[in-house]
């Protein structure tokens, strides 16, 4: 009897530690897989842009600060990509970067001074703010640095 049980145990683990291993494999499948497709997309989408502006004859501010959003999230894709950790600050550098280009076009389009304006800013100013935490907190507080496997067998 208790060589059944410990045969059943057995398998038991090595049931749980193959599909880990399939699980984790299909997550990683997964997340490569994405990770190529939007990178893909932003590379196309930043190449059609380019392209319009080329056809047009020229590229105005609002265009260019298209391509730096294209560029930033291209970078945040290649260091998720690198680091499986995905950069908080990028996102907020394409936020703020989207903002003046809306602020931009809004200033461009009506000269009238509007509460719009101010908003606007206040959320560039809130988001530089939020940028401001979040390096001061990563360099304050750095995660831990990954335990490898081979270190945790000699543990």
């Amino acid at each position: 009897m208790a060589k059944l049980e410990r045969r059943t145990n057995a398998l038991d683990r090595k049931l749980h530690s193959t599909s880990d291993t399939v699980g984790n494999f299909l997550v990683d499948g997964f997340h490569y897989l994405a990770l190529f497709a939007i990178g893909g997309t932003i590379v196309w989408s930043a190449v059609m842009a380019f392209l319009d502006m080329a056809f047009a004859g020229g590229a105005s501010i609002h265009d260019i600060l298209l391509l730096f959003i294209y560029l930033e999230l291209g970078a945040m894709v290649g260091i998720y990509f690198k680091t499986q950790h995905m950069p908080v600050r990028f996102l907020i550098y394409v936020a703020i970067t989207a903002l003046v280009r809306m602020l931009l076009d809004d200033v461009q389009q009506s000269h009238d001074p509007s509460m719009d304006i101010l908003y606007v800013c206040g959320a560039i100013l809130m988001l530089a703010l939020a940028n401001l935490v979040v390096r001061y907190s990563s360099f304050q507080f750095p995660n831990p640095a990954p335990r490898s496997e081979s270190s945790s067998e000699h543990d």
